[in-house]
């Protein structure tokens, strides 16, 4: 029996290793913090169980469906009552305009009301313009806010396609690759309106776009480690990995305190860190990779939970809103949790979740906790409509927490991996690579578990 070593027990380190528990390989995870997840974690605001990171996932794409099926817990599955969400634009909260591919419209009319007249104008222009596209990286990539600004004016790009990139990575049009971020869009000059209306049905879908667990999404990676140790696998949490060793036979993994270092001897290791830590743990056995994972930044952001008292909260038929960058304000998102979701409504107190951090910015988290409470509670009461003050609040700091696809990110990514694939019994995963959703990272998880189980089978064959 092979042995492999995963190292990060987020989703998709998790994943990695239930796939390779299922294929009979003997599996340890090496976990750094004291609980299993990542990203994915819930606890209690005024006694409402809620997710403090991702609180849902994409049902148009299979993995995390799957996943959840294969864990037995697919009755648990709930969709929001509502995906109706809006947008602060021109001193009001409007409704984020239907068929857009994440923020670009496939009908410029249908921007009315967040965009002035004039600007609708501008937007349809892409119809008519010339095909040749702005200044690219090598490989033919470009910044959303370049391509997109040129196609259809920067009011688009700044009421919406900011935003709405801000909210999945934290980031900025203006930096955030094309490629990696919207591959829908054509990179070659021709119309993004047109690419749109090919990608977006012509009619709202009839099934459910997104769902989460009952218990919240922090839960999963629990259900997930059960079931890796029902497998015969090893989940070990609190015991930071140090270093990777080449050794003749396949790998030696370090990990603990300096005074109580360990070691463990695999066949295969998977890495499935953020790029910072990744980038140390291959700087010996992988340099080149090591070197692309260096380049890649994170954003770091809050996400703010606040319960309030049913009779100081307004009656609310969006899912939540959006602030776009330019108007200045430290709240970029909100989500009207219990609203949303139809197993969190009822309660004595209504949730209400906020977001404040953008890749660049500093100055707003280096206020305490207090502080952050403060500015979400004052964007609510100015905005908002709520009335009162808060009966309970918790802060969830992710320092770090989302990575960056900066221009030129899938060359990168593509780099990463072949060097990589070039170590024998060794891969990556994680939402450094293909995206930051739950799907995404399960599918990078079994992705790196049927690379090393082919580079351990191809050994055995020799």
């Amino acid at each position: 029996m092979s042995r492999v070593v995963v190292v990060g027990a987020g989703i998709a380190g998790l994943a990695a290793a239930h796939a390779l528990a299922g294929d009979g390989a003997d599996v340890t995870v090496i976990e750094a913090s004291d609980v299993v997840g990542g990203k994915l974690r819930t606890s209690e605001v005024a006694g409402v169980l809620v997710d403090e990171g991702a609180e849902m996932f994409l049902r148009r794409v299979p993995e995390a469906l799957d996943l959840v099926d294969a864990l037995g817990r697919s009755g648990e599955l709930v969709s929001p009552r509502t995906t109706a969400a809006s947008v602060w634009a021109r001193g009001a909260m409007r409704p984020i305009p239907l068929r857009t591919v994440m923020g670009v419209p496939s009908d410029p009319a249908a921007l009315r009301g967040v965009l002035s007249g004039a600007e609708v104008a501008r937007a349809a222009l892409d119809r008519f313009l010339p095909g040749q596209p702005p200044a690219a990286a090598p490989d033919g990539d470009v910044s959303v806010g370049a391509w997109v600004g040129r196609r259809v004016g920067r009011a688009v790009v700044e009421r919406l396609v900011d935003p709405l990139l801000g909210g999945v990575y934290a980031g900025r049009a203006d930096e955030l690759s094309l490629a990696a971020t919207i591959p829908q869009l054509p990179r070659d000059g021709r119309s993004v309106l047109a690419a749109a209306r090919r990608v977006v049905p012509a009619s709202a879908p009839s099934d459910p776009v997104f769902a989460t667990l009952t218990g919240g999404m922090g839960s999963l990676p629990s259900s997930l480690a059960a079931a890796i140790r029902e497998r015969g696998g090893v989940v070990t949490t609190g015991r930071a990995v140090r270093r990777l060793e080449r050794v003749e036979r396949g790998w030696r993994i370090v990990h603990g305190a300096t005074t109580d270092e360990q070691a463990i001897d695999a066949d295969a290791v998977v890495v499935a860190v953020p790029a910072a830590p990744a980038a140390r743990l291959l700087a010996d056995v992988a340099p080149s990779a090591a070197g692309e994972l260096a380049s890649i930044d994170a954003a770091s952001m809050a996400i703010i939970t606040i319960a309030w008292r049913p009779a100081d909260v307004p009656q609310l038929d969006t899912s939540g809103y959006l602030v776009p960058a330019v108007y200045g304000r430290a709240v970029k998102a909100v989500t009207f949790t219990s609203s949303k979701w139809r197993h969190l409504a009822g309660a004595d107190a209504v949730i209400v979740r906020s977001s404040i951090g953008r890749h660049g910015d500093v100055a707003d988290l280096q206020r305490d906790d207090a502080e952050l409470v403060e500015a979400a509670t004052a964007e609510l009461t100015s905005y908002a409509g709520f009335a009162g003050a808060p009966i309970d609040a918790r802060v969830s700091r992710w320092g770090g927490g989302l990575p960056q696809y900066a221009v030129g990110h899938v060359a990168r990514v593509a780099r990463i991996r072949s060097a990589v694939a070039a170590v024998p019994g060794l891969a990556v995963c994680g939402a450094t690579y293909d995206g930051v959703g739950v799907p995404a990272c399960i599918r990078t998880g079994r992705a790196a578990a049927e690379q090393v189980l082919a580079s351990l089978r191809s050994r055995e064959d020799r």
